[in-house]
C-alpha cells in the first residue's frame, strides 16, 4: 500500500533512509536550504517556496492556486512505487495540509472526514495549513467539507516540530 510520510527539515534524511522513500515534497519558506537526500533524484523533489499563512501579509509568499497546482500535479506523476516523504520547517502545517490534500487527491471516492481522522490519529500536533486546505477543497471540487474536516479535527497539540508520522492512502 503506497505510503506518505510527514516530517520536519530536521527529520528529512532519517525519514527518507527508514521509509525507503524516493520522492520528496518541501513547502517552506522562500530561500530556506533543504540538503536533498541521495535516495532522492533530482526530478522526484518539489520545492514549493510559500510561508506558513492563511491570510496575505506583506513580504511573505501567500499560498496561491499555482503552488496548489504544483503540489497536485507532482503527487498525481507519483507511481506510488515507493513510499513519499512530504515535510515543511516544523512538520505541523503546511506538510500536514499538503498530505492531507495528496490523500483526498489520490482517493477522490475517500471521505474527507475519514481522511482528517485518520491524520489526527497519526499525528496529535498536526494543524494543516487551512488556506492550502480551502485552496484544494476548491480545487478538487469536494465541496467545502475538506474545509469542514479539518475544523472538525481542529487544531493540533502546541509543539516546537511535530514528530514524524506516516499517513496511509486507502
Amino acid at each position: 500500500m503506497p505510503r506518505l510520510h510527514v516530517c520536519s527539515l530536521a527529520r528529512i534524511s532519517e525519514t527518507v533512509t527508514r521509509t525507503g522513500a524516493r520522492s520528496l515534497v518541501t513547502l517552506i519558506s522562500p530561500g530556506t536550504p533543504v540538503p536533498r537526500p541521495i535516495e532522492i533524484a533530482p526530478h522526484r523533489h518539489r520545492y514549493i517556496a510559500v510561508h506558513d499563512i492563511i491570510a496575505p501579509n506583506p513580504g511573505e509568499v501567500f499560498p496561491e492556486r499555482e503552488h496548489l497546482d504544483d503540489l497536485l500535479d507532482f503527487v498525481r506523476d507519483w507511481d506510488r512505487a515507493e513510499p513519499m516523504v512530504i515535510h515543511c520547517f516544523a512538520g505541523v502545517s503546511r506538510s500536514t495540509a499538503a498530505a492531507f490534500i495528496a490523500a483526498c487527491a489520490l482517493n477522490p471516492a475517500r471521505d474527507e472526514f475519514a481522511v482528517a481522522r485518520a491524520l489526527r490519529a497519526a499525528s496529535p500536533t498536526a494543524t494543516p495549513n487551512a488556506r492550502l486546505v480551502a485552496l484544494a477543497d476548491h480545487a478538487l471540487e469536494r465541496g467545502g467539507r475538506m474545509t469542514a474536516a479539518i475544523v472538525e479535527i481542529g487544531r493540533g497539540e502546541m509543539c516546537f516540530e511535530g514528530a514524524p508520522f506516516t499517513l496511509d492512502l486507502a
